[in-house]
C-alpha cells in the first residue's frame, strides 16, 4: 500500500513538473504585444536614420541592439536581436508637409514606438501566412505605455521578407555597416 501511494505521488509530481515546465516554456515565448520596450535602446547602434515616409507622413529612426548589429554579412539576425523603430509625425503646415533645405521631411512629434524581438521558438502561435520566423512585435506610445495594435498588419508587411530575415531595408543596413568598417 505504501509503495502504491509513493508511486502515485511520484506520478503526480512528474505530471505537475511537466506541466510547470510547459508553462515556463510558454511564459518564455511572448506573444505579439508582450515584448518590452528596452529602456536603453537610444544608446544602441542606429539601424537606419531619418527614413522618409511621405506616403504615411512619417519620419522614422531605427535602432538595433549591439548583438543584432552583427547580422551582416550573413543577413541573418541572431537570437536575442531587438529592433526599435521610432515613428515621428512629419511636420506640416496645413496639408503641406514641411521639408528642410535638404528636401527631406522635417521630424515632428514622436507618435509611436515599435519593437521587434527575435528568439528561438518565438512567433509560432500565429497563422502560417503571417509567420515572421522567430520574431514577435510590440507597440508603445511616446510615454512608453504599451498600445493595443493589430500586429497582423505588422506581420503581413514583414512576411514577404523571408530572404531578409523579415526585416525591411536589411540590405541598406548591411551596406552602411560595411562602409563604417
Amino acid at each position: 500500500m505504501v509503495k502504491r501511494i509513493c508511486a502515485v505521488a511520484v506520478l503526480v509530481s512528474v505530471s505537475w513538473a511537466g506541466g510547470l515546465m510547459e508553462s515556463m516554456a510558454h511564459a518564455a515565448s511572448p506573444k505579439d504585444g508582450e515584448v518590452a520596450l528596452p529602456a536603453d535602446y537610444a544608446n544602441w547602434p542606429k539601424f537606419l536614420s531619418n527614413v522618409q515616409r511621405e506616403d504615411t507622413k512619417q519620419v522614422r529612426e531605427l535602432y538595433v541592439n549591439p548583438g543584432g548589429a552583427k547580422a551582416c554579412p550573413t543577413g541573418v539576425f541572431p537570437h536575442g536581436t531587438r529592433l526599435v523603430m521610432e515613428l515621428y509625425e512629419a511636420k506640416a503646415e496645413g496639408e503641406t508637409l514641411v521639408k528642410g533645405l535638404d528636401g527631406k521631411l522635417v521630424k515632428g512629434e514622436l507618435a509611436k514606438l515599435f519593437v521587434m524581438e527575435k528568439n528561438e521558438g518565438w512567433g509560432q502561435d500565429v497563422p502560417d501566412h503571417v509567420k515572421n520566423g522567430n520574431w514577435v512585435f510590440g507597440a508603445y506610445g511616446p510615454d512608453g505605455k504599451a498600445l493595443a495594435e493589430d500586429f497582423t498588419k505588422c506581420r503581413a508587411c514583414h512576411a514577404p521578407l523571408a530572404q531578409k530575415d523579415f526585416v525591411h531595408r536589411m540590405d541598406e543596413f548591411c551596406a552602411s555597416s560595411q562602409k563604417a568598417h
